[in-house]
């Protein structure tokens, strides 16, 4: 059967169909009426001789042929947006386009900001939405097809397109008067016996609290809050250790009584990624915003490099009671 015999808008529905594994969410995506998503249904059932969605117990699933059909309608929708694009232009200094980026309270503390003054500065109208994760995790295919970016730890798995956006690494954080430091520094025995004020990400491990499950350390969380933000405010005035991102620990220096050094184990990477839905790949002014947070966020990456030289100078300089940077002497 020819391209001509078939209409070519059951695509999109069937993607749709496909990803959501529902009838009533594949109309709801769409903004159709269940029934007209059912007849859609019916056709490309007709067209394929197969089910293509059967029920098991409360829920659908795809039969072999659908599994096989949905990489195939993703990468023929994605080449037919990447062809009505090419002559579609788009301009930040005249645009007042809204965009909806979903990101950690980490990603939402170190970027926003500086993301923020390059949009004022090169794209005056341009709108900015920006959405906390929810319960610690990504959600599916489908969320994601509801913003423009996500901008999580890379590892998550998303389906759609990535690319490492921002590196970070792990740092111990704790009260500048905390008895435990010696000359800077603590040691693997003191985060075995500290309490810890620790992250919350529903049931995801941080990667630093995979290395101390690997070097046998089971840290004694005494308090937990969701995400990274709250833990330098929890630290300070108590006996609490908690383990950071290194360009948080900077940003809360000012506001927060606490102090960075570094761990006492081998470096802890920390790569946020961007991701967003292969149908946007290819819209200019989706990659105008994937570079501009691409640039936004490498001139921030650079600063966990220099840890020694700057953190000792913040020291020097930060006053009586002020939390500071520090490393080994």
């Amino acid at each position: 059967m020819g391209l001509g015999a078939i209409d070519l808008n059951l695509l999109v529905a069937l993607e749709a169909l496909l990803e959501e594994k529902n009838v009533t969410r594949a109309g709801s995506r769409l903004s159709i009426s269940q029934s007209a998503m059912s007849g859609s249904l019916a056709r490309l059932r007709r067209h394929f001789n197969d089910e293509l969605l059967v029920r098991v117990g409360r829920d659908y699933e795809l039969t072999s042929l659908a599994e096989q059909l949905l990489p195939v309608v993703r990468a023929s929708l994605h080449k037919a947006e990447e062809a009505l694009s090419l002559t579609r232009r788009f301009d930040p200094t005249d645009s007042d386009q809204q965009f909806s980026v979903v990101m950690s309270d980490y990603v939402m503390t170190v970027l926003v900001e500086p993301l923020l003054r390059t949009l004022a500065q090169e794209a005056p109208g341009i709108r900015l939405d920006v959405h906390p994760i929810v319960d610690g995790r990504p959600e599916s295919e489908s969320h994601l097809r509801c913003h423009d970016l996500m901008v999580v730890p890379l590892g998550f798995h998303l389906p759609g397109v990535s690319e490492a956006v921002l590196r970070d690494r792990f740092v111990c954080i704790v009260d500048p008067d905390n008895p435990r430091l010696a000359k800077g520094r603590l040691t693997l025995r003191d985060l075995a016996e500290m309490p810890h004020a620790a992250s919350a990400f529903g049931k995801q491990l941080t990667h630093a609290d995979r290395q101390l499950e690997t070097l046998g350390i089971t840290p004694r969380v005494q308090v937990s809050a969701p995400g990274f933000t709250t833990l330098p405010f929890l630290v300070g005035g108590t006996d609490l250790v908690a383990l950071v991102p290194e360009l948080l620990a900077r940003h809360y220096a000012g506001f927060a009584r606490c102090v960075a050094v570094p761990t006492p184990f081998p470096e802890v990477p920390l790569v946020e990624a961007m991701y967003w839905h292969h149908n946007r790949h290819a819209d200019p002014a989706h990659r105008w915003l994937r570079e501009t947070l691409r640039r936004v966020a490498g001139s921030l990456g650079g600063a966990h490099r220099q840890f020694g030289a700057e953190s000792a100078e913040h020291a020097e300089h930060a006053g009586p009671g002020l939390p500071r940077l520090t490393t080994a002497s």
